[in-house]
C-alpha cells in the first residue's frame, strides 16, 4: 500500500482535502487526522472490511476495543445503549467537545468487533475542525484510535505518523503539530466510575466537577 501525505491547515483544512479523506473512508479506507490528542487512524465503523484493517495497521490485538468520534451528544445516543447514565450527560455538556473519551454500554448497531466484543463503546467528541467536519460529512461516526503501531509512542504530527504507518494505511492529513497529550478515557458503566488513561483532562478537574 502506497501512503500519501497531504498538507492542510489545522484550524481552516481545505475543503478539497475533507472531501478527498471522507471519500477514502467511505470506500474502506484509513485516514490519519490530527485531533485535539494526538493524531488518530479514522475509519468507517461499519465496514468491517475496514475495521480489520485498522487491527492490522496497528498491530492491535482483537480484543480491545476501538474508540470512536461523533459529532453530538445526539450521534453518541444512536449509537449507545440506552437509557444512558446521567454521568454521561453531565460529563459530556461539560468536557465535550474535548479531549475526554467516555466508556458507556454499546447499542446493537455497532459492530461488535469494534467493541473488542466487549459490548462497551469508547466515544468522544473532539475539539479538532477536521475530526469535527469527516463526521460531519459522512453523517456517521468514524474510529479514531491513535495513529501508531500498538506498544511504539504515539504521533503529535503528520510527519510523526508518515514515519510510523508509511504503508501501513492509505492517507494523512498534516496539520502540523497537534497537543502530545492523550485524551483522558473513563469508563462509567459501572456504579463507580473508573479512570482508565489520565491525558489532557486530569483526574483531579474529573472529581472537582463530579463533586460538585
Amino acid at each position: 500500500m502506497r501512503t500519501e501525505i497531504v498538507e492542510t491547515s489545522y484550524e481552516r483544512p481545505d475543503a478539497a482535502v475533507l472531501d478527498r479523506a471522507a471519500e477514502a473512508i467511505r470506500r474502506g479506507g484509513i485516514v490519519a487526522v490530527p485531533t485535539d490528542a494526538l493524531y488518530v487512524l479514522a475509519a468507517d465503523p461499519f465496514n468491517l472490511n475496514a475495521v480489520a484493517a485498522v487491527f492490522r495497521a496497528k498491530g492491535r490485538e482483537s480484543h480491545l476495543a476501538l474508540p470512536i468520534l461523533v459529532d453530538s451528544i445526539e450521534m453518541a445516543e444512536d449509537y449507545a445503549a440506552t437509557p444512558l447514565d446521567a454521568r454521561f450527560y453531565q460529563l459530556a455538556r461539560r468536557f465535550w467537545p474535548g479531549p475526554l473519551t467516555l466508556i458507556v454500554p454499546s447499542s446493537s448497531k455497532l459492530p461488535l468487533k469494534v467493541t473488542g466484543n466487549s459490548g462497551r463503546l469508547a466515544v468522544r467528541r473532539s475539539d479538532a475542525p477536521i475530526a469535527q467536519e469527516l463526521t460531519i460529512r459522512l453523517n456517521s461516526p468514524i474510529i479514531a484510535t491513535s495513529a501508531n503501531v500498538s506498544g511504539q509512542p504515539t504521533c503529535s504530527s503528520g510527519i510523526d505518523v508518515f514515519g510510523t504507518m508509511d504503508g501501513r494505511i492509505d492517507l494523512i492529513l498534516d496539520a502540523g503539530a497537534v497537543s502530545e497529550a492523550p485524551a483522558t478515557t473513563l469508563d462509567i458503566t459501572e456504579p463507580e466510575w473508573k479512570l482508565i488513561r489520565e491525558g489532557a483532562l486530569t483526574r483531579r478537574r474529573i472529581e472537582d466537577f463530579l463533586e460538585e
